[in-house]
């Protein structure tokens, strides 16, 4: 059968394509395949939306697709099979000549996590490295206790004394707090600076913009909302402290050169420029996302390389936040080192979802190997039960994107450049590990 009946017998539940076996499989006909494809592709996308309500991260496509999804219904096995269809489909695509291997291996990518997804909901268990692999495309290394202890000797070092290491930890960083009445101000600050200096190696489409909001009782700390038309809803979670580096750790990860920037690229470049549908939804669960988290951790070192970022926080944002500038270089040595305990969140979430360890012995390991305070370590564990694996796109997303930035020792433009490259094009997680 060739791929053209096979698509017939896919899409003719759908209604959405007319097919003929004599139709000569040119290039056109395989872009009218494709199209096709993306949209009912956004139909079974929008369909798990329906069933879960944290699948779709964001959504700019044609209403009458999601309004289809919401009332056609579909159960976790119709949308199963429908995406093996879907996958079949493009595999006889990707057998003829000139076809699209970037667009198609980009759909397969995200279909492949579609069903790793339904198969979680269904309740077939994964371990957290299957887990990661079949919806993220990649895994994330594994580290024992013995590689934050030795983190940890040095943070005594660094700020020694009685009581437990993660209480004077949380006790030190308590005057690095930013006040709550001057959170709006520091905040448009940071953001703004971090915009300035993205926009001075990546142009924007005019008109892009976001709004701030300030909310409650997430187990996130921050989060980016796409509207669509390069317009962004960055939220910010105050039920914590929100220390004085977040605000430009939220200003990029969040904003420039992260999500916002991110989503805008991608839609300017693949779906307004080139027509590819599919990338007018952002499934969460998606070998995207370690793009997206990967690009937004990194993009922070990208726009304020060396001791930069220190100078602008010490000179400019402490003052506005009322700090005390006295302890500032301890608190940045002590940020230094809390950095190389990243990891420890992935194994506290690798560990409990696995089922080795309980909430509790998660918080526990939180708080001792990520010296994280109690009411931090159990929002960590509310996320890893909403988000399970998706916590290694944030470290092991950032080495992979650094990784491929950084290769051959680049200078700081070519970085930028390379860095826009991977924000604009479907770039997959193995092409970033090779």
């Amino acid at each position: 059968m060739n791929y053209l009946r096979t698509l017939c017998l896919a899409f003719v539940s759908f209604g959405l394509i007319a097919c003929s076996e004599k139709a000569d499989p040119t290039p056109q006909v395989e872009r009218l395949d494709m199209d096709a494809i993306a949209r009912d592709y956004l139909f079974l996308e929008l369909s798990m939306g329906e069933i879960d309500g944290n699948h779709v991260d964001a959504y700019f496509g044609p209403e009458e697709i999601k309004q289809r999804s919401a009332e056609s219904g579909l159960s976790l096995d119709e949308i199963l099979q429908r995406t093996s269809n879907l996958d079949q489909a493009l595999q006889d695509i990707a057998t003829s000549a000139d076809s699209n291997t970037a667009r198609i291996d980009g759909l397969r990518g995200r279909l492949r996590a579609l069903a790793a997804r339904v198969s979680l909901q269904q309740g077939n268990a994964l371990s957290f490295d299957e887990e990661s692999a079949a919806q993220f495309g990649t895994v994330a290394p594994t580290f024992n206790a013995a590689h934050f202890d030795s983190i940890l000797g040095e943070i005594e070092t660094l700020l020694p004394g009685d009581g437990s290491l993660s209480a004077r930890v949380d006790a030190f960083k308590a005057d690095f707090a930013i006040p709550i009445d001057r959170l709006p101000k520091v905040f448009a600050s940071a953001i703004a600076e971090c915009r300035r200096r993205t926009l001075e190696h990546i142009d924007l489409v005019d008109g892009e913009s976001f709004t701030i909001e300030y909310v409650n009782d997430k187990p996130w700390s921050g989060y980016n909302w796409y509207q669509g038309n390069s317009v962004s809803v960055i939220q910010i979670n105050t039920d914590l402290p929100i220390y004085i580096d977040r605000a430009v750790d939220l200003g990029c990860h969040e904003g420039y050169p992260g999500h916002h920037t991110f989503n805008a690229l991608l839609e300017k470049n693949l779906v307004n420029d080139q027509g590819w549908l599919e990338y007018s939804l952002y499934p969460l669960f998606s070998p995207e996302s370690v793009i997206a988290e990967g690009s937004g951790n990194y993009g922070i070192d990208l726009a304020f390389p060396g001791d930069e970022r220190i100078a602008y926080e010490v000179d400019v944002l402490f003052p506005m936040a009322g700090l005390e500038q006295s302890n500032a270089e301890k608190y940045y040595a002590l940020l230094n080192l809390l950095e190389k305990l990243n990891y420890a969140g992935n194994e506290a979430a690798r560990g409990y979802l696995n089922g080795d360890l309980s909430r509790e012995q998660a918080v526990e390991w939180l708080m001792t190997y990520s010296l994280s305070s109690r009411a931090r370590a159990e929002q960590r564990t509310r996320f890893f039960d909403t988000y399970r694996s998706y916590v290694i796109n944030y470290n092991h997303g950032k080495d992979l994107v650094a990784g491929y930035v950084e290769q051959d020792n680049a200078d700081l433009d070519t970085r930028w450049e390379r860095f826009e490259q991977i924000l604009s094009t479907p770039i997959q997680p193995a092409e970033l590990e090779k």
